[in-house]
C-alpha cells in the first residue's frame, strides 16, 4: 500500500541517469485505482477505454488485474484492427466511422472469435458497413449509440453525439440491422457524458459546483428512464443484446446502479489525470506523470523548463493546462501557460523551500489521461519503489490514429 499519494520525491532516484522530458507510470498507484474502479462498478464488468491509456502493455496489464476487466472500447477503426491483430478478443469501436478502407480491414476481424463491434447511430453508417460486408463476405456486429444528453431549463446538458434519442428512432435502426445479412445487432451504448465528464467539486467555484450537482441529479433520472425504455423496447421486439454499455470514470457508481446496464466503461481512472481531482466521491491516485528539465532560471523563483505545451483537448481553459506537482507549490505563469518549447514555473519567494538548478526536474500531471501518451514514446514504469523498465505507448509502436 502506498503511504503517500504523491511519491514524486522518490522518482528522481528511481529515474536517475535518464533524460527528461520523460513520462512515468506508477503501477502501485494504478493498481489502487483499478480497485477503486471495481468497487464503484459494483459487480458489473468493466470495459477499458483505450483512448485514456494508449499503450498496449498497460492495456494488457490492467486486463490481467481482474477477470471483471472485460473487453476494450477504442476510438478509431484502424485502432480496432490493430488491437484485434495484437490479440485482444473483444474490441468495441466507441465512435461511428464512415471510413470504407478501415471497414474493409475490419472485415477480417468480423468473426465471433474476435468480437470487433462497430458503433452506429445513423442509417448512412449502417448502409456503408452493409455494403463493405457484402463485398468482403463479412457480417459486422453493431452497437447502437443512444444519446443521453438532457434539456434542462433551456440548457443542453451533455454533448452533441448521437441523433438517436427516442425508442422509435432506435427501433427503426435495429429493424434495418435485423433485415440485413451483413449486420447483426449485439449491443447498445448510452454514454452519459454530462455525468462522467463534468467536474462538480472545483476549488473556488462553490456556486457552479452546486448548480452542476443539481443538473446531474435532474439529468440522472432522465438518463435511467430513457435508457431503460429503449433497452426494454428492443427486447420486446425480439432483439437479442449481448451487452448494454454506459458510463465513464466520473459516473461509474451512477451507471452501475442502472439495472438496464450490463457493463460500464472506465479509462481515465487508471492514470487519474488532474481533471479528475474535482469529482465528488472519487478516491483515485495520480499514477501517471511527466518530468521536464529546468534549462533556464530567468529570475529568482522562476524556473523555465524545456517543452511542456501538453494542453488537453476540450473547451479551452486553464483547467486544460498540465499542472506542476513536484516540487510542490509551483504555478504556471498566467501570461505564458504551458509553452510549445518552454514552460516557466514560478514558486513563492518566501516559504516554498524550493531552490532548483539547471538540469533539475519539475514533475507535472497532464489534465487528461491518454493524450499524455501521444507526447511520449515510452512510459518509465515504477513498482515497489523500483523502476522496472519501459513500456511503449501507441506512439512508440508507431501507431497514430488521429
Amino acid at each position: 500500500m502506498i503511504k503517500s499519494p504523491h511519491p514524486y520525491g522518490q522518482y528522481a532516484e528511481q529515474c536517475a541517469g535518464l533524460q527528461a522530458p520523460l513520462a512515468c507510470l506508477n503501477l502501485d498507484l494504478l493498481e489502487q485505482n483499478a480497485q477503486e474502479v471495481l468497487r464503484r462498478a459494483g459487480g458489473k464488468p468493466v470495459r477499458i477505454a483505450t483512448k485514456s491509456i494508449r499503450s498496449l502493455e498497460v492495456l494488457r496489464y490492467v486486463s490481467r488485474l481482474s477477470p471483471r476487466f472485460q473487453g476494450l472500447m477504442c476510438y478509431s477503426p484502424w485502432e480496432a484492427a490493430a488491437l484485434a491483430q495484437a490479440g485482444f478478443a473483444d474490441v468495441l469501436l466507441g465512435y461511428p466511422t464512415m471510413d470504407a478502407a478501415a471497414l474493409s480491414e475490419l472485415a477480417r476481424y468480423s468473426m465471433r472469435a474476435h468480437h470487433v463491434t462497430l458503433m452506429a447511430d445513423g442509417l448512412e453508417q449502417l448502409q456503408l458497413a452493409e455494403t463493405i460486408g457484402r463485398q468482403e463476405g463479412a457480417c459486422f456486429a453493431i452497437c447502437l449509440d443512444v444519446d443521453m444528453s438532457s434539456s434542462l431549463y433551456g440548457i443542453h446538458f451533455g454533448v452533441r453525439r448521437s441523433p438517436l434519442r427516442t425508442v422509435e428512432e432506435t427501433l427503426r435502426l435495429a429493424e434495418y440491422i435485423r433485415r440485413s445479412s451483413s449486420l447483426r445487432l449485439t449491443g447498445v451504448m448510452g454514454y452519459e457524458a454530462q455525468m462522467a465528464g463534468v467536474a462538480d467539486r472545483v476549488p473556488g467555484a462553490s456556486l457552479m459546483n452546486t448548480i452542476v450537482r443539481h443538473l446531474k441529479r435532474r439529468s440522472g433520472k432522465d438518463i435511467q428512464e430513457r435508457r431503460s425504455r429503449i433497452v426494454q423496447a428492443l427486447f420486446a421486439e425480439g432483439h437479442e443484446l449481448a451487452f448494454v454499455n454506459g458510463g465513464g470514470t466520473g459516473s461509474l457508481g451512477f451507471t452501475a446502479a442502472d439495472a438496464s446496464v450490463t457493463e460500464v466503461t472506465a479509462g481515465s481512472a487508471f492514470f487519474n489525470p488532474a481533471l479528475f481531482d474535482h469529482y465528488a466521491g472519487l478516491r483515485l491516485y495520480p499514477a501517471a506523470s511527466f518530468a521536464l528539465p529546468v534549462v533556464r532560471i530567468p529570475k529568482q523563483g522562476i524556473y523555465t523548463c524545456f517543452g511542456g505545451g501538453y494542453v488537453a483537448s476540450g473547451k479551452a481553459g486553464k483547467d486544460k493546462y498540465p499542472r506542476p506537482i513536484w516540487p510542490e507549490r509551483g504555478i504556471l505563469l498566467p501570461n505564458e501557460g504551458a509553452g510549445e518549447v518552454q514552460t516557466p514555473v514560478q514558486y513563492p519567494e518566501a516559504g516554498s523551500g524550493v531552490s532548483l538548478q539547471t538540469g533539475d526536474w519539475i514533475w507535472f500531471r497532464h489534465a487528461k489521461a491518454g493524450e499524455l501518451c501521444e507526447r511520449f514514446r515510452e512510459l518509465h514504469v515504477v513498482k515497489g519503489g523500483v523502476r522496472i523498465g519501459t513500456w511503449s505507448t501507441y506512439r512508440g509502436e508507431g501507431w497514430c490514429f488521429g
